[in-house]
């Protein structure tokens, strides 16, 4: 039992691929929760050894190295990308985590590079790829190498969206869905798909990835219900629909559900958010706040019920980022599967390419 126990407290070594916003600046922010990048979640895990870091920009390559020296951290920084290095890149670190967060549009040959290597997983930042052709053959390989795919759908590890997830059958049968994203990139236009600077894709896939997750449910067949394009035809705003979602609501019980998805690029703020109506409940819960509520004994009217807030304890610290790197280390260890395999994010990145066929 002591050396089973001693061999499950054992390092992982870790590499990046993209020392970019998302692999590395981003856990500067002071304003965000922290860790909020790649980097700063494995050097926050104690479990992990942070050995190397690639990009394509050497000047992000020295600022990474530089503020790995200032911590008294020794990895090594390479200029250049994992497919150009290749094997020479891996055989040098042998990691046994490799972070792939590199752009939309070099997702799926970064990705395969690192599945090659045949780390112990591959924690690969979303969406999967550019569309379901790239996603497939990243899943192939990985399948071909015997190498496990996570993907950074933030929220699944999010305490407050944990616990939503956990109140739901306090809500009753869940009656309608509503999916809210807000921002000032343009929602989508055909020009952008060659590099998936679209919001639909970039963004969208953590509203659709939400959804599923929380409701354990397909999201196929979506309706347009309207949708607005400005003076050069790129979509700025839309709603999609999806009516007669089955929805559990036992073991071997469904119940159909309204989900509306809606889309806006042309706000002057970031908003991202899920109601969850139910009929003896209601969940709202996006971006900076997450309010539960059941209905009790109304205080205004005789006879009736109202909802009132729910008193459900949701940490300040969220742990999104750090609870994701947690989940690969316990999947590790074999004690939790992965909670964003490959398969799921394959899924949204499948229910996002319907969206995008009424858009075209």
């Amino acid at each position: 039992m002591g050396i089973l126990k001693l061999f499950s407290r054992q390092k992982y070594t870790a590499a990046i691929v993209g020392l970019g916003r998302i692999g590395f600046t981003l856990g500067l922010d002071r304003k965000r929760e922290q860790p909020a990048s790649h980097t700063m979640a494995m050097l926050d895990n104690p479990r992990i050894s942070l050995v190397a870091g690639v990009d394509s920009n050497v000047q992000k390559v020295d600022e990474w190295k530089n503020f790995l020296f200032e911590r008294k951290v020794e990895a090594a920084g390479f200029y250049g990308s994992a497919e150009l290095y290749g094997s020479d890149f891996f055989s040098a670190t042998r990691p046994d985590i490799i972070v792939v967060a590199v752009n939309e549009d070099s997702h799926m040959a970064e990705c395969i590079a690192a599945i090659e290597a045949r780390p112990k997983i591959v924690i690969l930042e979303k969406p999967v790829a550019l569309n379901s052709s790239e996603a497939k053959k990243i899943g192939d390989t990985a399948a071909a190498c015997g190498v496990p795919v996570m993907v950074n759908h933030e929220r699944r590890f999010a305490e407050d969206y944990r616990r939503a997830k956990e109140f739901l059958p306090k809500i009753g049968e869940i009656q309608s869905v509503r999916a809210e994203l807000c921002s000032g990139l343009r929602v989508y236009a055909e020009q952008f798909e060659k590099d998936g600077s679209y919001s639909l894709i970039h963004d969208g896939t953590h509203l659709v990835d939400i959804v599923r997750f929380l409701l354990e449910c397909p999201l196929e067949r979506p309706k347009l219900t309207s949708v607005h394009r400005d003076g050069e035809g790129m979509v700025r705003n839309f709603c999609a629909t999806y009516t007669d979602v089955p929805v559990k609501i036992g073991e071997n019980q469904s119940v159909a559900t309204e989900v509306e998805i809606r889309m806006s690029g042309r706000s002057k703020f970031f908003a991202f958010g899920v109601e969850i109506l139910g009929t003896t409940g209601k969940i709202c819960i996006g971006n900076g706040y997450a309010k539960f509520y059941e209905a009790k004994e109304s205080t205004l009217y005789t006879g009736f019920s109202s909802l009132a807030r729910s008193n459900v304890k949701v940490p300040r610290k969220t742990g999104y980022f750090s609870n994701m790197v947690q989940n690969a280390v316990d999947f590790l260890d074999g004690s939790t599967p992965l909670a964003s395999p490959l398969e799921e994010a394959a899924a949204d990145l499948r229910a996002l390419e319907e969206m995008k066929a009424l858009l075209r």
